[in-house]
């Protein structure tokens, strides 16, 4: 089984911002951020399904000099809310971390 892990050596999510998510997968080098990038694994409908919104409001940019993908979307909860919880967006990433990624 191949997952994030295998071509990320940081994975995090973290606030930007009190009502923004963002999301960052620093590869290990060149190849894994290449063979990361041609599975199509991180797209819009990924987290559109995950995070409870729509692709239209996901921002995902490649950066290949930093061999690294950035994904931002709305947090589900403004932060520090009466229905946040998690105050710094710390875990978010979890559900992806066991999601079994196709190679091409």
């Amino acid at each position: 089984m191949t997952t994030l892990l295998d071509y990320c050596s940081l994975i995090r999510s973290k606030n930007a911002g009190p009502f923004t998510l963002t999301f960052d997968f620093m590869c290990h080098d060149q190849t894994a951020y290449d063979a990361l990038v041609a599975t199509g694994f991180l797209n819009k409908e990924l987290f559109a399904t995950l995070y409870g919104t729509t692709p239209d409001q996901i921002l995902l940019v490649h950066h290949p000099l930093a061999l690294a993908v950035k994904v931002s979307l709305p947090r589900p909860a403004a932060q520090g809310g009466p229905h946040d919880t998690d105050c710094y967006a710390g875990q978010q990433y979890a559900p992806l971390m066991d999601m079994e990624i196709a190679q091409t």
